[in-house]
């Protein structure tokens, strides 16, 4: 590991302990033992260390929507991989995906563009999957911006919720929700 993947490594901790705004490039070399000015030499900002974990976590998503969108499938077999995937991640990379949820908007400038350009691509990848669904009638329901809101909010707070729970294997998490963000909670048909 470079000493730049290290600061990035800690600043991962502190962000998601403390919140990016609340963490000072001081805060970050306390806890790496080093001078403050030494990390510097590896890194310009604290807003590029939070532009390199919130860019690297978009750029995994937008790699992973393009794969998604090339399977020649039905939806629910694309959504269960955008599922797999928003999963995958937040079990191996939590504090990344605390931050992009968190701290994004601390991003300045073009960092700031990108992201959001990246995030409204996948959203709107998404959607287009959801629609196809709605569509082709394989999605019960006909709204497709409740069923983007509540994937995507379910996903995207995944990491708070699991953090609190331990032991939870993680190829029944992925069954447990894709079962439920698919097909719901209730056994049978309503009245």
């Amino acid at each position: 590991m470079t000493r730049k993947q290290e600061i990035i490594e800690t600043a991962k901790t502190l962000f998601r302990e403390r919140g990016y705004r609340s963490v000072s490039m001081r805060d970050l070399a306390k806890v790496m033992d080093f001078k403050a000015a030494s990390l510097y030499n590896h890194i310009s900002s604290k807003e590029e260390i939070l532009a390199d974990i919130v860019l690297d976590v978009a750029r995994y998503f937008t790699r992973e929507m393009e794969l998604v969108k090339q399977i020649e499938t039905d939806t629910k077999t694309r959504l269960e991989a955008v599922i797999d995937h928003h999963i995958d991640l937040t079990l191996k990379n939590p504090e990344a995906i605390a931050i992009v949820n968190n701290d994004w908007m601390h991003l300045e400038g073009e960092h700031y563009e990108i992201f959001l350009k990246m995030r409204n691509a996948y959203e709107e990848d998404l959607r287009v999957i959801i629609s196809e669904g709605v569509e082709s009638e394989e999605l019960k329901s006909k709204n497709v911006e409740v069923i983007l809101f509540s994937m995507l909010s379910t996903l995207r707070t995944l990491h708070s919720w699991y953090r609190k729970r331990s032991g939870i294997d993680s190829r029944q998490l992925k069954s447990d929700m894709t079962e439920i963000l698919l097909k719901g909670i209730v056994s049978g048909e309503l009245n």
